[in-house]
């Protein structure tokens, strides 16, 4: 007698509308959100509300006072270090800045200027992220590991290693996937996922009579990023995947899974 069936997967239909549909509005955020990180030549400008601006030779207090700009001159900001910021003057002298100094200051036209808490700073304009992740693979346990790096500060690639642990069979999962944030300023943010790899599936049960193999997989998804403190992210994901057999049918699959990540 046959046992069931030895993968974690258990419908059997074509790819489904809605996957394309998802793919349509990742490349669409992709044309409309994909803009360049900023560059350190990309400088957004300050006007000097208070009677003088000290700048300091550098990013510290015990770094002595150089140079003062005086009330209405306009600065360039050019980086910013924790709650120090570099700027320059219209004359090419560099220093820093303290935050409260900045605060103080407007924009060119005179409107109160915004500067985002300096760990939260740091997530928008990340470069690379890594983390685990734990969920249900349809009825199966998943386990994965994943690094990207951010291409614009909306765009950004991933390799992600899947482990799935599953009653008749266990499987190993890779893929590279292509992730759009249309607001990467929010604590709270969504993303979009379309990605492909591959899957091998390994039956542990010797009763059933299945071979080792290995096929194609192709997912889309949506999930969120909630920005916690420090380097440290809550994400969770739904995944809907499609695996490719050498048959007329393709097998369909959802994932949910959630966990910690750090930027960098």
């Amino acid at each position: 007698m046959r046992a069931e069936r030895c993968t974690p997967v258990i419908t059997h239909v074509r790819p489904l509308p809605r996957s394309r549909v998802l793919i349509g509005i990742l490349l669409l955020l992709q044309c409309l959100f994909g803009t360049p990180v900023l560059a350190e030549e990309d400088f957004h400008e300050v006007r000097v509300a208070e009677p003088y601006l000290e700048m300091h030779t550098g990013p510290g207090r015990g770094y002595p006072v150089f140079h003062v700009v005086d009330r209405g001159e306009l600065v360039q900001v050019i980086k910013r270090r924790t709650d120090w910021f570099m700027v320059q003057t219209k004359r090419g002298k560099q220093g820093w800045v303290k935050r409260a100094e900045m605060e103080l200051t407007m924009t060119p036209d005179g409107g109160p200027t915004q500067f985002a808490e300096a760990e939260f700073g740091d997530f928008t304009r990340r470069s690379w992220e890594a983390g685990f992740l734990a969920g249900d693979f349809e009825g199966a346990n998943i386990v994965s590991v994943y690094a990207g790096h951010y291409l614009t500060r909306n765009l950004s690639v991933e390799l992600a290693l899947s482990q799935v642990f599953g009653n008749f069979s266990d499987a190993l999962m890779a893929s590279a996937n292509l992730l759009a944030q249309p607001f990467p300023e929010w604590r709270l943010s969504p993303f979009f996922l379309l990605g492909t790899g591959a899957i091998y599936t390994d039956p542990n049960v010797t009763l059933v009579d299945e071979q080792d193999r290995t096929e194609q997989i192709s997912n889309v998804g949506v999930g969120l990023r909630w920005y916690l403190t420090r380097r440290f992210i809550l994400r969770a994901e739904y995944q809907n995947h499609v695996i490719f057999q050498n048959k007329d049918d393709n097998q369909e699959i959802n994932e949910w899974k959630a966990g910690f990540a750090f930027f960098f």
